[in-house]
Parts: structure tokens; sequence; C-alpha cells
């Protein structure tokens, strides 16, 4: 099995007592490979998107904004870390492990991305510790690719995938199924 990680995926950008456990991303690993569950030629560091790949997906300004560090307070205040370019890149890099991932988990049946999974992302703005929406570049990047021609995304989080489930709502190539919480 494959697994995307890389030490991009931990954040160091965040100050004291900030409460995304991000130290999660380092401690997950490092248990699989402790317990013996995986050793170190599972993992692999994945590029980085490609801007063709990001503007598939993600609006040109919202991209801008990225690219220049001009996303307002508001923005900033949505997504919920503070920015840093640094924080661009580590989003590039997880949504390509995902992208990644899947083309392995199509030849191998699975796959994991330790980082994966950043369903707030809408296409204009991140939100809720989401730069990039890492499930709807990868759908998109395996239907322009003709790998796929039709996707069901089974999001299990407590809350709702609202950034994918928008992404898609006028693509009917794409089904998004979003099992969360009533009222998280």
């Amino acid at each position: 099995m494959k697994v995307a990680f890389s030490p991009v995926y931990t954040y160091q950008k965040l100050p004291d007592g900030h409460r995304f456990p991000m130290e999660k991303y380092d401690l997950l690993p490092a248990q699989l490979l402790h317990e013996g569950t995986l050793t170190q030629s599972n993992f692999f560091h994945p590029e980085a998107l490609t801007e063709e790949q990001i503007l598939r997906t993600h609006t040109a300004e919202y991209w801008k904004k990225l690219k220049t560090g001009t996303l307002s307070r508001k923005e900033i205040r949505a997504l919920g870390f503070p920015f840093h370019e640094s924080l661009v890149q580590r989003g590039r890099h997880i949504s390509n492990g995902t992208l990644e991932c899947a083309k392995h988990a199509l030849n191998e049946g699975v796959s994991l991305n330790v980082a994966g999974g950043t369903h707030h992302s809408f296409a204009e703005r991140g939100e809720g510790f989401c730069m990039f929406n890492d499930f709807a570049i990868t759908a998109t990047e395996l239907l322009h690719a003709g790998t796929l021609n039709k996707i069901m995304v089974v999001d299990l989080d407590v809350h709702q995938g609202n950034g994918t489930a928008k992404i898609f709502e006028n693509e009917n190539r794409v089904f998004t199924f979003s099992m969360h919480g009533e009222h998280n």
C-alpha cells in the first residue's frame, strides 16, 4: 500500500495553543512504522500540484490571492490558519498526494494520504483548515485525463463536505455522499 506523507504536511507557522492538532501528521506515520503496519517503503513524498491542475478546480482569482499572499483578514480567518507562503505549498503537496493516492488505488486497490480530506475548500475560497479541495482536484483531474468517467466521493467526516458538494453541484459525473453529524 502506498501512503502519501511529507514533512511539509506539518505546518510550522501555528502559534502556541492553536486548536488544530497539527502534530497528528507526524505522529500517524511514526505510529504505523512503530507497530509494523507499514515500512518506510510504503511512504512516498508527493510533488506539488501544478498551477494548471489547481486552475481546473479553483478560480483564477483565488489562486492569484494565494500566490501573492493577498487574502483578506476575513478570508484568512475563514481558513483557520495564519497565512504564510509555506501554507500554500503545503496545500499543493497534500492535494497532489490525494491525486497520486487515487492513481495508486486504481492500480493496487487501496492507498492513503495522511493529510487528505480538505473538503471545506470551495472553488473560490478556503475554509475550515482547507486551502485547496483535494477531493475535488482529484476527481477533476481523473475526469480530465479520461481515467474515469464517473466518480463517487464518500465523505465520512463529522462535518459536511460543503466545499466538495458545492464544487460538484452541477457536475453529473461526480456524486458526493457526505455522512456527517447533525449539529456539527
